[in-house]
């Protein structure tokens, strides 16, 4: 039989708690009061854990930073997924956006020492370098360009899915990217079937 799960400390209860509620909701509409709240716990408590908002939020961003997972896949089938796995986000009724972007937006004019748009360049540094790695893999002379011609279309297409609610905005970035590919000598497969638009 298998184990039952580790219980949470109270330390990732609020975190994931702030998570959720600071990705739904926005960082400056969720104080530490409704986190608190929330969870059943004082505001107290909360800041034994994590000594301000600020603190919190940090913590809420490294949380976000997860890097792609390893892959036996062809490089250039890794590319492409990452527009098919950004469509399947796309489609789920509780997608915000992108978490980093979301927190420059809503915090430029208070991140006043750049805490938290430093961990959204870093975010998208290390995204960035993922695609240059697997184009260097496939031989692509300008792979420090495309990679960041690649990143772009990740960005344009989920600001698009915000404004159009249209999860067809990843497929045709993916089509855009597999188009870059096949332009720098890469041979990719054909277009990605149509899918379906997000359920309202």
């Amino acid at each position: 039989m298998a184990s039952p799960p580790p219980k949470q400390t109270m330390k990732e209860r609020i975190l994931e708690t702030a998570d959720r509620l600071f990705y739904l909701q926005g960082i400056r509409a969720i104080g530490v009061d409704t986190i608190a709240a929330e969870i059943g716990i004082s505001k107290r408590t909360l800041y034994n854990h994590f000594p301000s908002k600020d603190a919190l939020i940090e913590a809420y961003l490294q949380r976000r930073f997860v890097q792609p997972r390893p892959s036996d896949k062809p490089p250039a089938e890794q590319i492409l997924a990452t527009f098919d796995s950004l469509e399947r986000r796309f489609s789920a009724k509780d997608f915000r956006g992108c978490p980093f972007v979301n927190a420059v937006a809503e915090l430029g004019p208070e991140d006043e020492d750049r805490t938290f748009r430093n961990i959204a360049i870093a975010f998208k540094e290390s995204r960035r370098l993922w695609f240059r790695d697997l184009l260097r893999q496939l031989g692509v002379t300008d792979a420090e360009g495309l990679a960041t011609q690649l990143t772009l279309l990740v960005d344009g297409s989920i600001a698009q899915d915000l404004v159009r609610d249209d999860p067809a905005m990843a497929r045709a970035a993916r089509e855009a990217a597999r188009v870059l590919l096949a332009n720098a000598g890469v041979k990719v497969g054909s277009p990605a079937p149509a899918g379906k638009k997000r359920a309202g």
